[in-house]
């Protein structure tokens, strides 16, 4: 048996789906529970495939609900559990996201985007934006980072799990169906061997006895008053806050001197990126701001180029999802807003420049 699953750091060349389980096997996950739908299902597979040799396991549920509870279950006896899912599979996984908010399981959730509602189109989409940040019956204590590429999807998936072991928030890697069948190269490595420091997972029931004691735990998801409640909601606010600072992430470029800004996200991202590139060798002032976290989102950070701006062009493959979560954050903003959304369907670089050079 192989130690590490990746030793030093390799070029490869692979799905976006199968990037997610190498990156799962190198930040040391233990287990995976899961329940097949497209376009996720080759995270299931090739995690079952590569597991059993390096000591690693698998338990399909019988549905997306098991799937959800049973994943906080190996999280609360100190497994690094972790699990897969998408639309539908996304949907039924909020009741147990919910219960991991607000007992503070720190849980990890890949989402593989599909278009919606319900089965609709199996191939892309950013259309599961709202659900994942702020998808459950609670306050929306998570954190999502949104992925461009396969090498953020492996970058991100390790990060996910110190993520959600420091902050102990439900931490969701929010990809989509292009990115999970796409094949694309990228850097794998050990972490550790690039002095990423992995958070050990530690149990929350079930610890051992230590100098004959054992240390009482008290977990907790339902509360006799609202006025209880309310305290504890509030903690957990504070704490959301005080940490959201560290977590934000985001990009920008050419921001200072443009009348115009691209806001995108995700896949999308990337189109929107070689636009401006491609209008700014043209002279146009144009530039790029994309938040890689939308829960928590970067929101002092767009305000201050929402100040400097004229205009904000949101991209996305939705409805404005994504524009939602930024025009709440530049709330009171008098810059101009237009969109280019289409639903479920890709968005390309020749698109967003000719919506550009219409707004110029």
């Amino acid at each position: 048996m192989v130690e590490k699953p990746i030793q030093g750091e390799k070029r490869v060349f692979m799905t976006g789906n199968e990037v997610v389980a190498w990156a799962a096997l190198a930040a040391k996950a233990e287990i995976m529970y899961g329940y097949p739908i497209t376009p996720q299902n080759e995270i299931m597979h090739y995690w079952t495939r590569m597991a059993p040799k390096f000591g690693r396991k698998f338990l399909q549920t019988e549905d997306e609900l098991s799937a959800g509870f049973t994943t906080l279950g190996g999280v609360l006896s100190g497994r690094k559990a972790f699990t897969a899912t998408a639309g539908p599979g996304n949907t039924l996984m909020q009741e147990p996201l919910s219960m991991a908010e607000m007992m503070r399981i720190p849980s990890v959730v890949v989402i593989q985007q599909r278009g919606g509602p319900s089965t609709a189109t199996v191939i892309y989409s950013q259309q599961e934006v709202t659900m994942t940040t702020f998808g459950g019956n609670g306050e929306g204590f998570r954190i999502v980072y949104s992925t461009s590429s396969h090498q953020e999807l492996f970058d991100y998936t390790i990060k996910a799990f110190n993520s959600a072991w420091k902050y102990r928030f439900p931490t969701f890697v929010l990809a989509d169906g292009y990115q999970a069948k796409m094949r694309e190269s990228l850097n794998i490595y050990d972490p550790e061997e690039k002095g990423i420091e992995l958070i050990q997972p530690e149990a929350t029931i079930g610890k051992l006895v230590v100098d004959g004691a054992k240390e009482p735990v008290h977990v907790r998801n339902t509360y006799n008053t609202e006025e209880e409640l309310h305290a504890v909601l509030v903690k957990y606010m504070e704490d959301y806050q005080k940490c959201a600072p560290e977590i934000e992430e985001y990009q920008k470029f050419d921001c200072d001197d443009a009348d115009v800004v691209v806001v995108s996200h995700g896949v999308v991202s990337r189109a929107g990126k070689a636009a401006v590139q491609e209008l700014r060798k043209e002279g146009l002032k144009v530039g790029f701001f994309r938040p890689v976290t939308l829960r928590p989102f970067p929101a002092d950070q767009l305000r201050a180029v929402a100040d400097k701006t004229k205009t904000l062009l949101f991209v996305e493959s939705a409805f404005g999802q994504m524009a939602k979560l930024a025009k709440e954050s530049i709330f009171g903003s008098t810059v101009n807003v237009a969109t280019l959304f289409k639903p479920g369907v890709g968005i390309t670089s020749e698109e967003i420049v000719a919506k550009v050079k219409g707004l110029l």
